[in-house]
């Protein structure tokens, strides 16, 4: 298995979960482009959970080690690498899990495809853990974008049952600014309390609590993207679903599309001064995987995080016995806020590959 994704813009993930480092190799940055390391480590001190109050207690700090591929804040043209140590990893706490595949992770089939001496401490490369690459590589890709003028911001959109809705006249920068106030990632601070006592509510009771990632991205050339296989949803897609936990994506108006008519979907165009808009963006920015101009928007759902401290039904691989199992360890009720940063990585990545093969980035 090759852990690497893209075209133009390719990045190759390392490491594990509780190995001793997580990482990225990043190729096909031009020479010369600014890269400022201190921009990276921000975007990956918002995807890690010291000082969060209702994430996990694993204390990581996740800073960063550059190897190669800049110098003095430029590209130098050879692949950039780059990576994380893992610094607080208790290896002992997963060994039971070695015949006793907890629900809802991916031990059981990692077991059957990889082997039975597979490292999956962690949840080894099906970990959330992985997502530390993605953030190193989007931010990157984020610093191609800024000359074009493209700019992204993601945002807590749902933790269960309570949810916001921002207006489509928000920039990426205001939306950015309010979301990063407080550690749920949500825009509206009143809403982001009620969100904060969900999963609260979600932790107290052994349990866990899913939700919705908002993306939106503005700047985007028209015509960026590639029919059919390579299309903007293709490419961002993929990555989507790269992210641990993730089980649906929609673009624009998504699966309420499904209720709609043609004539209540198509978004009409007007002239707005020397360029062509759309009155509407049900399209999410995106015809024919072409980008229109618009803004691109999706969303992201997550699934509850798999492990919960409540009893639950499993099975011994090797004696066929049900086992009623419950997960001990250090795992955040919830995985939505910290995967804010790591949604707007990966759109970052889509962007930048596209952008490079079609000739819209340099």
């Amino acid at each position: 298995m090759q852990p690497s994704f893209g075209g133009r813009f390719r990045i190759t993930v390392t490491g594990a979960s509780h190995g001793p480092e997580v990482g990225v190799v990043i190729e096909g940055v031009p020479k010369g482009t600014r890269i400022e390391i201190t921009r990276v480590q921000e975007a990956l001190d918002r995807r890690r959970p010291v000082g969060r109050r209702l994430a996990t207690k694993r204390q990581e700090h996740d800073r960063l080690r550059l190897e190669s591929g800049v110098e003095s804040d430029h590209a130098t043209g050879e692949p950039i690498r780059a990576h994380v140590q893992n610094e607080d990893v208790r290896r002992s706490e997963y060994e039971r899990y070695r015949t006793v595949p907890r629900p809802g992770h991916a031990d059981y089939p990692a077991r059957i495809r990889l082997g039975p001496e597979a490292d999956l401490s962690g949840g080894g490369i099906f970990s959330g853990r992985m997502t530390v690459p993605l953030v190193i590589a989007g931010s990157v890709a984020a610093q191609l974008l800024v000359p074009q003028g493209i700019e992204i911001a993601a945002f807590t959109q749902r933790i269960g049952d309570v949810a916001v809705v921002v207006p489509d006249s928000k920039r990426p920068e205001e939306i950015r600014s309010a979301a990063m106030t407080h550690e749920i990632g949500c825009p509206d601070a009143a809403i982001a309390k009620k969100m904060a006592g969900e999963i609260s509510s979600a932790r107290r009771a052994g349990d866990s609590v899913g939700g919705i990632v908002e993306c939106r991205v503005h700047g985007l050339p028209v015509g960026l993207g590639e029919p059919f296989f390579d299309s903007i949803e293709s490419e961002v897609a993929h990555l989507a679903f790269s992210i641990p936990a993730v089980k649906g994506i929609e673009f624009g108006a998504g699966f309420r599309a499904a209720e709609m008519r043609g004539s209540e979907h198509n978004d009409p165009f007007f002239w707005d001064g020397e360029r062509i808009a759309t009155r509407t963006n049900r399209a999410g920015g995106v015809l024919g995987g072409l980008a229109t101009g618009m803004p691109l928007t999706f969303r992201v759902a997550f699934k509850p995080t798999a492990s919960i401290a409540r009893p639950q039904e499993s099975v011994d691989l090797l004696t066929h016995a049900p086992v009623q199992l419950v997960v001990v360890g250090r795992h955040d009720p919830c995985i939505v806020p910290r995967a804010v940063v790591v949604v707007e990585a990966i759109a970052a990545i889509a962007v930048a590959d596209l952008g490079l093969a079609g000739g819209f980035v340099e």
